[in-house]
């Protein structure tokens, strides 16, 4: 009786999974752009050359996966069906099938090149980098904080970004902006739109990475090591990523934050920044917590 209940029980909770699925995947595959959004199962939207190949190449393999999956269901409902002990009461003593033997090794063979042709050219294209519009390098501080550096020939400032904690945070968001949990900080690295953007990636200290979903990037912070990759935003808006490695008890207080903006915008921040962070000054005060 009591296993019955329980049998009942998980009936109607798989039921009532399914039935939540069904309401909820529309708006979850509908994914956020810059940020995740609740009850979400697909990635971020692509906003970048990139991240729109990452995403092609993602669906491409997940058609072959699909494929494999139904194949194998397939082959073993045959399985069942034609070999179980009462359709065939004598086995056959077939041991060897040429043709058989050969299929089963080409085909994965196929398979695989079909993933490596695509994966290959992803790949170049992420690391090879066009000629870049603008540089900025990225130190991740084993004090658990992003510092932003433009090079002289793009004004010549550096500065530092935290996490906004929770007081400043209720403080922006009651002045109307935007300032998602864990991701919003209180200095953001500012690019122009539709771009070409050169990020040098370093640490100091512990191994960190840089991440940001909606530009499919993501590239490992190495203490003595200067990593590159890029980014050309289409949109404008604000992009949140954060650090991709354990580097720490800090580890969940390193977040990016990337303001997307025109061209005009871009040009008056810039002169602000210039005088603003004149003297490599920070971003903001440190938060107690990332201490």
């Amino acid at each position: 009786m009591r296993t019955s209940s329980i049998g009942h029980r998980a009936a109607i909770r798989l039921a009532a999974a399914g039935i939540a699925l069904v309401f909820v995947a529309p708006a979850a595959l509908a994914a956020g752009t810059g940020q995740p959004e609740p009850w979400q199962i697909a990635m971020q939207n692509p906003v970048t050359p990139v991240a729109h190949d990452v995403h092609l190449f993602h669906t491409w393999l997940v058609w072959i996966i699909t494929a494999i999956s139904l194949f194998v269901l397939a082959l073993l409902i045959a399985v069942a069906v034609k070999f179980n002990d009462r359709a065939n009461p004598v086995p056959a003593r077939t041991t060897h099938n040429t043709l058989l033997e050969v299929a089963w090794t080409i085909l994965p063979v196929l398979i695989l090149v079909a993933i490596a042709i695509p994966s290959f050219r992803l790949l170049r294209e992420q690391l090879i980098i066009p000629k870049p519009d603008v540089v900025v390098k990225a130190t991740g501080m084993n004090a658990w904080y992003w510092t932003y550096e433009y090079p002289a020939d793009q004004g010549g400032f550096k500065f530092e970004s935290f996490m906004l904690d929770e007081a400043k945070r209720a403080e922006a968001i009651r002045a109307g902006a935007s300032a998602p949990r864990l991701l919003a900080t209180d200095t953001e690295l500012v690019v122009p739109v539709n771009k070409v953007v050169k990020v040098q990636v370093t640490a100091e200290g512990v191994l960190h990475a840089f991440a940001l979903p909606s530009f499919g990037i993501k590239i490992d912070a190495v203490p003595g090591r200067l990593n590159e990759t890029w980014f050309k935003a289409e949109r404008e808006g604000v992009y949140y990523g954060q650090c991709s490695e354990l580097c720490g008890n800090g580890h969940p207080y390193m977040p990016i934050q990337i303001r997307v903006v025109n061209d005009a915008d871009y040009a008056a921040w810039l002169a602000d920044a210039k005088k603003k962070y004149a003297g490599g000054g920070s971003g903001g005060v440190r938060l107690a917590a990332t201490d």
